[in-house]
């Protein structure tokens, strides 16, 4: 066993199809909570490429609580390692590619795959938080791409009125079966062009305190 442990662990990369059944295995589980979505303004419908933020601890229902057309739309921003293709293979199958590369590892090149994408109209979705944390601190990456591109920024959270969370640096949370998990998209933003360093840190000031206007903590 410890033999087959390690040999997961050295493979970077994993046949693709060994995915399928957690996939589908989400899905099965989504149809054991109340899925409610909050969308005003429609954002899930729109065609125009957008920067899109959710928490790390958010990620587990992300991609499947998004109609299908809307996950075609989007490119994910995934951290460069070995875990990071994990979520890329998973993601996969949801249609959704990834871009790899975070804020600690290969950032130039999330951010040139970032800038591709929404030239081409894709959006592009960010846990602002991730890798490492800390936890509810949004870097600056989404904050130069709009910046760079005039995207608009879309806050997004999903918030489950009961769950486990894990014992991680973000609290990872699995929702309680049979609870309600909410995905509010905030009211979009734009970010000012050419920003320097101050102005960058003042937008990902205010981007952030968008984003914990939507983030609710249950109990556990």
């Amino acid at each position: 066993m410890n033999f087959i442990t390690r040999a997961i662990r050295n493979q970077q990369k994993l046949p693709t199809w060994l995915f399928w059944l957690p996939v589908q295995l989400l899905k099965f589980l989504l149809l054991f909570y109340r899925v409610k979505i909050v969308d005003p303004h429609d954002y899930i419908s729109t065609k125009r490429g957008a920067v899109v933020l959710m928490w790390h601890n958010r990620l587990l229902f992300f991609a499947a609580l998004f109609p299908k057309a809307a996950r075609l739309r989007t490119r994910a921003v995934v951290s460069a390692s070995r875990d990071g293709q994990y979520v890329v293979d998973i993601i996969h199958f949801f249609g959704m590619d990834g871009i790899r590369g975070s804020s600690s590892k290969k950032g130039a090149n999330a951010l040139r795959g970032a800038l591709e994408a929404i030239r081409e109209g894709y959006h592009v979705a960010f846990t602002p938080d991730g890798p490492r944390g800390p936890r509810y601190e949004l870097k600056p990456g989404p904050v130069i791409v709009a910046s760079m591109t005039g995207a608009e920024v879309i806050p997004m959270c999903i918030n489950a009125s009961s769950c486990w969370s894990c014992h991680s640096w973000d609290g990872f949370q699995i929702p309680k079966p049979f609870s309600t998990l909410t995905l509010i998209l905030g009211e979009s933003t734009t970010v000012p062009p050419n920003l320097d360093e101050e102005g960058i840190e003042r937008e990902r000031q205010r981007i952030q305190a968008l984003q914990m206007a939507l983030t609710r903590d249950p109990e556990a």
